[in-house]
């Protein structure tokens, strides 16, 4: 390669793993795999080694990525031991490379320890007298953000180590926060009810739960830590494996998957039994850390500038499968619209068996060219969702069958509908169709909507023995009727008869949400409920009428129109006006902290420091309006993590001025 081409290619390089550290350690987004990110650091390193006088001491290639945030939003405090991160190897050869390098590094006996690589986000821990003194995320390696209050939400960290235990006077012990498969799941099913991104994998979810402002939100989180290195003024035992059986002794929570190995064929054994049984654990791991065992040889072997001599880590490849694609079933969702499942000739993939993955609507299928008899790549997004990410086109046959999206509802007939500058198909018949009508009452009863004590097996049971079809038919609902659900008993039936009387007292904005009118989401029912005050006023609305609410589109006015028109709906809504549900505004005021605000309308997008609820409520605090959409009334954009690409495009192309959350805390103080 010439001069000029390296340079060129170094620079590119460092350009984009600088985005994908942004991505990755700040945004908790990234948009390629880890195997990927490996790989062009890889390349980066080789190329800074031929052509050394192009290398820089800001290089990507050997600072460690930050996760640093805004001051404002967490104290940062230095790190008494620099932070760094592991060199890693996706080659079992390397590993022996890896031995070679520590025998010429030192002249005394050593052996290798091999533990598995828990994938979540690192943490650093502080104990002074046996307590928690201080939590430091890695941040930039030499300073980390301070998350003790977040931090103290976790069960399995202790706050007062046992007593009576041989732990130094002072000390840190760093490893990794992590969320298990069942809390990422719960998490990401929440997200979709309401209404927001998910996450794309427990790292992720990990990483951002951490970050956020309420301590409370934290500790709804199901984080778990696994601890690994514990860094003190004088060593507490000889070896690693003898200190970490000191710190769970202290009470520490440290990982039991570790083994001691004399040999790089023990370490290569220790790598392929986990690269199987990993898939069985209920958390995710990425791969095997591999260090020496003699904590005398470490120091001697010392650091580089990135990472430790003494240690490395073997990362598993991600795994993907080639399968055949058997027939696609259409579910239907709470809304009306119609996912396309794809039915899969079971296949092995991160440890089960995989059998159908979601397409999402016609025009992916119609995007990728997927046929009824293709073989298609499945892999699993964060190893848990599966995903048919192409058609392998090398083993396409003949017998191969075009898709044919469906004409009518594949529950209840009714012929299906789709507009223009929407992607999914819709099932119109919302008061008929059996799975509209179950999503409809688990829209319902949501925390953010009317916050019952039920969830959707309970929705499930429900409806099938005909207790309920109308919203209404809730509050019909008798204690014998209850008493015959599965696994009910009588404290379940008073835990839900009291949430059931706990939400008449739900404010009117979140009742006009909960009955599920199509288009109308939390912010913008607060804002029809605050400009008609009444129920009686929006059902009487016309459509001039609802159209001057900045918020209201066509299709929303239609959409309101055609609800209250119809004479069921009408019904129920009287019948939960008779059951005491909140049918007006409460004309209490709210304390307004300030009129900084005053006159602007603002609209949010994307994930925050603090809650999507607290932003929108500190806006109403300083005398601001909360728009659901952008328009040319739209004062500023306040864009999040993983803010809406299209909220964003429509926000430029009206000129509407685009701001961070820190930005927008600012303006708020000064």
């Amino acid at each position: 390669m010439k001069k000029k081409d390296a340079k060129h290619r170094i620079e590119q390089l460092r350009l984009e793993l600088e985005r994908h550290n942004r991505n990755y350690y700040v945004l908790n987004s990234p948009e390629i795999t880890d195997f990927q990110y490996d790989l062009l650091m890889l390349e980066l390193q080789e190329l800074e080694k031929m052509f050394p006088e192009f290398a820089l001491k800001d290089s990507p290639a050997v600072n460690v990525g930050s996760d640093l945030s805004s001051k404002d939003h967490f104290e940062q405090f230095p790190h008494k031991y620099p932070m760094l991160s592991l060199s890693n190897t996706y080659n079992i050869g390397e590993l022996e490379d890896f031995s070679n390098r520590i025998s010429k590094g030192t002249d005394r006996p050593f052996t290798l320890t091999c533990e598995l690589k828990f994938d979540g986000t690192a943490i650093c821990l502080t104990y002074k007298a046996g307590k928690l003194f201080r939590a430091l995320t890695r941040g930039d390696g030499t300073v980390g953000d301070d998350v003790t209050r977040n931090v103290l939400q976790i069960p399995s960290i202790p706050k007062q180590l046992a007593e009576g235990s041989d732990f130094p006077d002072e000390f840190e012990i760093r490893g990794e926060i992590y969320m298990p498969y069942k809390a990422f799941d719960k998490l990401n099913h929440q997200r979709e009810l309401d209404e927001e991104q998910p996450f794309a994998n427990p790292r992720n979810a990990a990483s951002g739960s951490l970050k956020l402002q309420d301590p409370k939100l934290v500790k709804e989180r199901g984080l778990e830590c696994t601890l690994y290195h514990v860094l003190c003024e004088k060593a507490i035992a000889p070896t690693h494996i003898e200190t970490l059986q000191k710190a769970k002794e202290w009470g520490l929570p440290v990982s039991g998957h570790f083994k001691e190995c004399s040999t790089v064929e023990e370490v290569e054994s220790f790598i392929t039994f986990w690269d199987t049984e990993r898939k069985k654990l209920p958390f995710a791991t990425d791969g095997i850390v591999v260090k020496v065992n003699q904590l005398a040889i470490q120091t001697s072997l010392g650091y580089t500038a990135k990472s430790p001599r003494w240690a490395t880590a073997y990362k598993f490849k991600p795994e993907e499968a080639s399968t055949k694609l058997l027939s696609l079933d259409y579910q239907v969702g709470r809304t009306g619209a119609v996912t396309p499942v794809a039915n899969l000739e079971p296949v092995q993939l991160s440890g089960t068996k995989v059998k159908r993955a979601s397409l999402h609507n016609a025009d992916q299928i119609q995007l990728m060219d997927i046929h009824i008899g293709d073989y298609v790549f499945v892999e699993k997004g964060g190893e848990i969702i599966p995903k048919i990410t192409r058609v392998d086109i090398n083993r396409r046959g003949f017998d191969i069958v075009p898709v044919e999206f469906p004409q009518n509802c594949p529950v209840c007939g009714t012929p299906l509908v789709k507009d223009e500058d929407e992607a999914k198909h819709f099932c119109p018949n919302r008061d008929e169709c059996p799975p509209q009508i179950k999503g409809k009452f688990i829209h319902f009863i949501g925390r953010k909507a009317m916050d019952i004590n039920a969830g959707e097996a309970t929705i499930e049971q429900l409806y099938g023995k005909g207790y309920i079809k109308q919203l209404s038919d809730l509050y019909k609902l008798t204690e014998v009727q209850l008493l015959t659900l599965d696994k009910w008993k009588e404290k379940s039936v008073a835990n839900f008869l009291k949430s059931l009387e706990e939400s008449k007292k739900v404010p009117f904005h979140r009742l006009l949400f909960a009955i599920g009118i199509r288009h109308i989401g939390e912010t913008t029912a607060k804002n029809i409920a605050q400009h008609f005050k009444t129920m009686d006023a929006i059902a009487a609305a016309t459509r001039e009428e609802l159209l001057a609410i900045e918020e209201v589109g066509e299709k929303l006015a239609d959409s309101i129109i055609g609800y209250f028109s119809n004479p069921e709906h009408k019904k129920v809504i009287g019948e939960l006006k008779e059951y005491g549900l909140q049918m007006e505004l409460d004309n209490t005021d709210k304390p307004i902290e300030s009129e900084i605000l005053k006159g602007m309308t603002i609209v949010i997008s994307g994930n925050f420091t603090i809650s999507r609820d607290d932003m929108k409520s500190l806006i109403e605090a300083h005398s601001g309006k909360v728009g659901s959409s952008i328009s040319g009334n739209t004062t500023y954009m306040v864009a999040g993590e993983k803010c809406g690409p299209s909220k964003l495009s429509k926000a430029e192309k009206l000129g509407v001025k685009v701001i961070g959350e820190e930005e927008f805390m600012n303006m708020l103080k000064n």
